[in-house]
């Protein structure tokens, strides 16, 4: 019976946010089919508008949109005449989500590693660097620290490509720059979690037993230590593969962030819409 609620949730969820998108779209100001550098006939823009059936009442372009969700089909790009919004998805999604789990790997990797020596030396220098690292982690927006990366790492140092994507050095100054706050927030969690572990009495109990440091610390700290973190791994990895939108755009990377960023800019309805529920289904 919960899971039964549960699946009704998420279908009521979905359609709630499904139709404020589609109200919420109708505010976006301007026409995807004018523009000041092309102006086109009038009777040529009603036959555009019917293609896409916009030149209908807002009830009965509800209604097709509704019908065409249900049956997963989420219509035509308007700037693209040469893929629909379902082929958009099925592009880009890969992209986001290898660039997502990339990141999910470098914040876990050194999250771990900066929460674990901070709380293996408490309240010394080690414990004070790996902590300020973690501020700045969460204090400095990855859409500050991507143009950071980009202006010397590839532009001074010429160490990385930057600007598009198809091999893995492509992908290491995004996967970076979205990595840098969860990884800061893995830290706080590791060390915060370590500390309360590390004082139990099944450490004390390993101590006394003449267990070596390091295999207190692998076997009995970290494996304790580390269940909060599992908890956060999930819903971090969804928003990392779906919260890509600034850094794929920054970095001209061909995800599902930045179609769904260029969709808003072009008014691309049909795209706007068909993201939208994509990831929310996704979350």
């Amino acid at each position: 019976m919960y899971i039964v609620k549960r699946v009704l949730t998420m279908f009521l969820t979905i359609w709630i946010i499904a139709t404020l998108t589609f109200i919420i779209m109708k505010f976006i100001p301007g026409d995807p089919f004018v523009s000041d550098a092309d102006v086109l006939p009038e009777e040529v823009l009603q036959n555009i508008r019917a293609k896409y059936n916009l030149d209908k009442p807002l009830p009965v372009q509800y209604a097709l949109y509704m019908k065409n969700l249900l049956m997963f089909d989420l219509g035509p790009s308007i700037q693209s005449e040469t893929r629909d919004v379902n082929t958009l998805i099925a592009d880009g999604f890969p992209v986001s989500a290898l660039l997502g789990l990339q990141s999910l790997i470098i914040a876990l990797v050194f999250g771990l590693l900066l929460g674990i020596v901070a709380a293996l030396n408490h309240n010394r220098f080690l414990d004070y660097a790996a902590m300020f690292l973690a501020i700045i982690g969460i204090s400095v927006p990855s859409f500050i620290l991507a143009p950071l990366l980009i202006k010397y790492f590839a532009v001074e140092w010429k160490l990385l490509p930057v600007a598009s994507w198809g091999t893995w050095a492509h992908s290491v100054l995004p996967s970076v720059a979205l990595a840098t706050t969860p990884m800061a927030v893995i830290a706080r969690f590791i060390r915060s979690s370590m500390l309360e572990v590390m004082k139990q009495n099944y450490i004390k109990t390993a101590e006394a037993k003449g267990l070596s440091p390091i295999a207190i610390v692998v076997k009995h700290g970290i494996r304790n230590a580390i269940l909060p973190v599992i908890t956060f791994i999930g819903p971090l990895f969804v928003v990392l593969i779906t919260g890509t939108f600034v850094i794929e755009k920054i970095f001209a990377i061909p995800g599902l962030g930045k179609y769904f960023v260029d969709s808003i800019f072009n008014r691309d309805y049909p795209v706007i819409l068909g993201t939208t529920v994509f990831l929310v289904l996704f979350l």
